[in-house]
């Protein structure tokens, strides 16, 4: 009987974190962050929803904790850029797909720890894909990031992902050309491979999945492999990408390494919208549009699962706040690594929750975001616990009463405002790397990008 059937089968007995306490006595914890793309926390089983099949995230979920409350930016690259630094994008976000060379990363921060580390999976990062020429090749590269190894797509390229793809594997170009060749499946093989390798000392794997990005493509376990309906496809997508985290635990069973490694599922903002070619959910009864570009929570709330058996509390749902700079604290506190020297983080750790204790939650949420698409303000900025939610131009929002942020209360509610206004007030109010071309039309919120996007202006 494999581990992770055992577990499901003996839930959280008593019994089972002081068994695998004595097993992990003396080792290191490894860190296996798993990131989708363009994946809202609707989709999810153990969010509640009944129309995507996501049993392994799910197990992970009933055998772990769930984040009722984690939040993400709208779009994937100032989400990645967070993520990877543990600040807001109020301090590191330079401009589409570049990270800034100077920042130290979670890479960086566990390398230094004695780790061996990998990514695989999607960069976009080193400028190759940005709207400013000008910044093309002038943001990071992922063996400059702190990554011993990597396997990942769209770094100094803008290739194919999926079908007969083409990587960069450790700094060459390579190309997967056989006809059966998809591209999140290599990049799971190149995680597992590692796993394995690596599996006598201690370890980070860092996958940014290309999953479930569009284009809206079949996928090996396609029943009907024409399929040309891109909900079908997306709903496919998921099963897949699920499929895949299904592998990873396997892999970290086989090692012998999972009850040492926790394991930290989220994706980088909410499902495409856009109207024409949008993903639709349903969840509790009720129709969810993609909100992938837009600040709602369909654009910015996201799935936080956190796993690991004997540390991290079996079948623990909590409502406390979670941003992607908490990332970096967090790692670093399960580690033992140590956070980057001279910089202002603005990430809280929450360590303390993984292992069953109260921890000190966050208040409120910070979010900064350039270029995003539609009519908000450019930047955006806003300060949000889990029911309110006030924008720097003073309109406040009862989330849990207006989710789609359709009627704006303008005056009055004093206590919260003032709340939230004081977190937006401690925080830059410019972006302090922001590059600003002359003409900022082709970037997201431009007008060229959002014809092209078939986004409104």
């Amino acid at each position: 009987m494999k581990r992770r059937d055992f577990l499901k089968g003996v839930g959280a007995t008593a019994l089972l974190p002081a068994a695998l306490s004595q097993a992990t006595a003396g080792k290191k914890t490894n860190i296996v962050l798993i990131m989708s793309d363009d994946t809202g926390y609707e989709v999810f089983g153990c969010y509640g929803s009944k129309q995507y099949s996501t049993p392994n995230i799910d197990r992970l979920a009933e055998n772990g904790m769930r984040f009722n409350h984690c939040y993400s930016q709208p779009i994937c690259c100032p989400s990645r850029v967070e993520i990877m630094t543990g600040k807001s994008n109020a301090r590191n976000y330079v401009y589409w797909d570049v990270l800034d060379p100077a920042e130290k990363t979670i890479g960086h921060m566990i390398q230094d720890a004695g780790y061996a580390t990998c990514i695989a999976g999607k960069w976009q990062l080193y400028g190759t894909g940005t709207f400013a020429p000008e910044l093309a090749g002038k943001g990071t590269l992922p063996e400059n990031a702190g990554f011993d190894e990597h396997c990942m797509w769209q770094v100094d390229t803008h290739t194919e992902r999926y079908w007969q793809p083409e990587f960069r594997v450790n700094g060459e170009a390579t190309s997967f050309p056989g006809k059966d060749a998809f591209g999140p499946e290599i990049c799971t093989d190149y995680l597992c491979d590692f796993i394995d390798r690596n599996k006598q000392k201690p370890f980070f794997a860092y996958y940014p999945m290309m999953l479930t990005h569009s284009p809206f493509v079949t996928t090996p376990d396609s029943v009907d492999r024409s399929s040309t309906s891109g909900q079908k496809n997306f709903e496919d997508m998921v099963a897949y990408m699920d499929k895949i985290v299904g592998r990873i635990v396997d892999q970290l069973d086989e090692a012998g390494v999972l009850e040492n490694t926790l394991i930290l599922f989220t994706g980088d903002n909410g499902s495409p919208g856009g109207g024409k070619g949008g993903i639709v959910s349903e969840l509790n009864g009720k129709m969810i549009a993609g909100g992938k570009g837009k600040t709602t929570d369909a654009g910015t709330r996201v799935a936080l699962v956190a796993n690991m058996p004997g540390t991290v509390p079996a079948g623990k749902v909590t409502d406390d706040l979670v941003d992607f700079s908490d990332m970096m604290p967090t790692m670093a506190a399960m580690t033992g690594a140590s956070l980057p020297k001279g910089d202002v983080l603005d990430g809280v750790s929450f360590a303390p929750q993984l292992h069953g204790k109260r921890g000190t939650p966050r208040e409120s949420i910070y979010s900064y975001t350039e270029g995003v698409p539609g009519p908000e303000p450019d930047p955006t900025i806003y300060a949000r616990n889990q029911r309110w939610k006030l924008y720097s131009d003073g309109r406040l929002f009862d989330i849990s009463n207006d989710v789609l942020e359709q009627k704006p209360i303008m005056t009055g509610r004093h206590a919260v405002r003032s709340k939230l206004q004081a977190t937006i007030d401690s925080m830059p109010s410019e972006g302090l790397k922001i590059y600003r071309p002359k003409d900022r039309s082709n970037m997201p919120g431009g007008s060229a990008y959002n014809k092209k996007k078939g986004m409104s202006s």
